[in-house]
């Protein structure tokens, strides 16, 4: 078991030690963790560590779409410096055990925007805002009071300026999980006149969630005031004098106040303010260093390394410093051996992150891996979307399978690969979310399941990836089983249209089709329409090029994708559909896959025009510089995958597309040693592959294997300006 191990952009009021000058190995410097801060990024802004349970960070009055993560850019409010966030997500939930600093008499509740007079909140000086890896303050103009934070895997410390004047106080805030949870059972209780234990159980997202704390205050309290019957809020009074500073720090814990104890010891206690900063960035700069990119423009070096922030926020650690943990049941375990992991949003981190975590975290795959696994035997299916011990259900298909699979046929060692078969395929079996439907008719009928499309074509990707398991462990009819149904989406196809269209349980396509209709209401696809679902086969484009009779025939349906108009039709259509190009959706997931198709099918020349066009037009360095959801680091990853030049098209392949890299160099720490890959020849003009070599050879092929990635190597892209087809 690898049991995680304990663990500076000044500004006028901050006194603040320690920090070291960026160096050019500094890639922590390079972050903007505000890029997706605005838009529909929906992106954490705070402080945390590389995949910590906790997110320490200012949550906001508003309790609308683009405010899932607690904060957006466009309003400034803050009722509270918050433990628990989630990022990048489309639902909300969490905001566990909020603190805010107050001076003076206020109204107890989450306030109107611009009044006062209501609730404790207060405007944040977003002109004095320091946001960097692992630290996070901002003014709080209503009460002049300095607000910072830092954060460890399990805990968060806070440092509070207070100024002159009467009754300083700390308000500990149970209630306000925002509009997304509501409390069943909250408690708080002073042990002493420096410690606060307690508890905060909720109903939200996540349907039976419990956190539990320990809050520690640098100076003794002149009183602990618990303010309403219901434990909503408590009041912690201080006698302070002007730019006293009071810190605090906080334990969490999914399985008690003993469990939140003992991280407290192993990660809080003895620990100052200024050190824990300092570790929590020199984590993150380690992370974020696993790939090291060069010849890139600022921009890119700066959307780059913010991608990997993004994606290193989650899957968060869910088990204590021993190893106890809150199992998908509801019950308390003893370590098993592994660290355990939530927020896992796997519709759509299987696509790229997870992958790309396969490359540059192999000892942490396992541990993954081994959670879900967990979970199967606690819920009796793979997780779908897994938070704080409770599935969600979110999303569309059984993307758990997906996952797992991938991992065990790139052979990560520490996955007991019987163990992990069962929970595929049991989970495939499942009756659940349609399954009982595409064992009876061979697909999902849309007058039987909601989705049903989207249901049944994710379904059938994870048939794809479960088949590779099964025959990798010679399991012949089981193989030849799920092979068969990963082809279930041929039932959806329907030639006269050209597109896939929803089929009822007597055979009957739906008679209103329009394939530029994606409601929400009464319709067979998710956060999409015919145009981008079409081409959700992965698995099996050699089958769609047969549907549309030829590669030629295919290549020019893929460029009307591009070309077609951008409308959305159809009631209540989400805003999830963003980022277009024509019908190409890239804000949302299903689409990721889509441009790789052309240098499967022929044509690399025109992936790589748009792979330059979406690189340029759906990123930036704006705080509204993603297309879409950050989506708990997939969006990011698509970049950062697609800037090295290669993409995962297919899961449990092992093996990886090319495109055409966007940097000059760049270098990832893999098991064998370095895998690099070169760019030579580069112009604005000359800015297509002629061929490619690998490790010095010809690669006449357009992939390149999971194995050779980790063994270490180098990869060379000669560019041109011919658009030719080098493999």
């Amino acid at each position: 078991m690898r049991m995680t191990r304990l663990l500076t952009t000044l500004i006028a009021l901050a006194t603040i030690v320690g920090c070291a000058t960026p160096e050019a190995t500094d890639y922590a410097a390079k972050v903007n963790p505000k890029i997706g801060s605005g838009g529909h990024g929906h992106v954490f802004v705070g402080a945390n560590v590389p995949f910590g349970m906790t997110q320490v960070g200012p949550t906001s009055i508003t309790q609308e779409w683009d405010w899932c993560s607690g904060y957006h850019d466009s309003e400034n409010s803050v009722i509270g410096f918050s433990h628990t966030h989630l990022s990048g997500t489309g639902c909300g939930d969490l905001f566990d055990v909020t603190l805010m600093p107050v001076m003076g008499e206020v109204e107890y509740g989450r306030g109107r925007l611009g009044d006062y007079t209501t609730g404790f909140w207060s405007e944040a000086d977003r002109t004095q805002e320091v946001v960097e890896p692992g630290y996070y303050s901002v003014p709080l103009t209503r009460y002049g009071i300095l607000a910072e934070m830092t954060a460890t895997e399990r805990g968060g410390l806070h440092r509070y300026t207070f100024p002159e004047g009467e009754d300083a106080s700390i308000i500990l805030d149970l209630v306000h999980g925002g509009c997304w949870d509501r409390p069943e059972d909250l408690y708080a209780e002073a042990e002493g006149d420096t410690r606060i234990v307690g508890h905060r159980h909720t109903y939200g997202w996540a349907n039976a969630q419990k956190v539990f704390f320990v809050i520690e205050f640098s100076k003794p309290f002149t009183a602990f005031e618990p303010i309403d019957e219901y434990n909503f809020y408590y009041r912690v009074h201080f006698d302070t004098v002007a730019g006293e500073q009071i810190s605090v720090k906080v334990a969490i814990s999914t399985v008690s106040v003993d469990g939140a104890r003992q991280n407290f010891e192993a990660e809080l206690a003895g620990v100052e303010f200024d050190a824990a900063r300092k570790s929590a960035y020199d984590k993150w700069n380690k992370e974020i260093s696993k790939i090291r990119i060069e010849g890139a423009t600022a921009e890119q070096e700066e959307i780059f390394y913010t991608g990997m922030y993004h994606m290193y926020v989650a899957p968060s650690l869910l088990s204590d410093v021993d190893g106890k943990y809150r199992g998908a049941d509801n019950e308390v375990y003893d370590n098993p051996g592994f660290d355990t992991y939530t927020t896992f949003s796997l519709w759509d981190t299987y696509r790229a992150k997870l992958p790309l975590m396969t490359i540059t975290h192999p000892e942490m795959m396992d541990d993954i891996v081994n959670t879900m696994i967990d979970i199967y035997k606690k819920q009796s299916f793979l997780p779908i979307w897994h938070l704080w011990a409770c599935e969600t259900g979110c999303m569309v298909g059984s993307p758990g399978i997906i996952v797992v699979a991938d991992a065990v046929a790139k052979g990560i060692e520490g996955i007991d690969t019987e163990e992990a078969w069962e929970a595929i395929y049991n989970s495939a079996m499942h009756d659940i979310r349609g399954g009982r439907h595409r064992k009876a008719y061979g697909y999902m009928p849309n007058d039987l399941q909601a989705e049903s499309i989207a249901h049944d074509m994710e379904f059938a990707i994870a048939d794809a990836a479960a088949a590779v398991v099964a025959e990798m462990l010679g399991k012949s009819e089981e193989a030849a089983y799920l092979e068969q149904r990963s082809h279930s989406w041929l039932n959806y196809f329907d030639p006269t249209v050209g597109f896939v269209r929803g089929k009822s349980s007597t055979g009957q396509w739906r008679e209103d089709f329009n394939p530029f209709n994606a409601s929400r209401i009464a319709n067979e696809y998710c956060e999409g329409n015919a145009w981008q679902y079409t081409w959700l086969v992965p698995q099996d484009l050699d089958l769609l090029v047969e549907c549309f009779e030829g590669v030629d025939n295919t290549i020019e349906r893929l460029d009307g994708l591009f070309t077609a108009d951008s409308k959305m039709e159809g009631e209540d259509v989400t805003p999830d559909i963003s980022g277009l190009i024509g019908q190409y959706v890239h804000g949302n997931e299903p689409s990721h896959h889509i441009v790789y198709f052309y240098t499967m099918l022929g044509q690399p020349w025109k992936a790589a025009d748009l792979i330059y066009e979406i690189c340029d037009t759906m990123y930036s360095t704006d705080v509204d510089g993603l297309a879409g959801n950050e989506d708990v680091g997939q969006m990011s990853a698509w970049y950062v995958m697609t800037t090295l030049g290669f993409y995962p098209v297919e899961p449990a392949a092992g093996k990886y597309v090319l495109g055409v890299p966007l940097v000059a160099r760049a270098e990832i720490d893999v098991e064998g040693g370095i895998f690099e890959i070169v760019r030579e020849g580069y112009s604005e003009e000359a800015r297509y592959v002629q061929s490619v070599e690998l490790n010095g050879e010809p690669l006449a092929r357009n992939y390149i294997t999971h194995e050779e990635i980790v063994a270490g190597g180098k990869l060379t892209f000669h560019m041109g300006t011919e658009k030719s087809l080098w493999y």
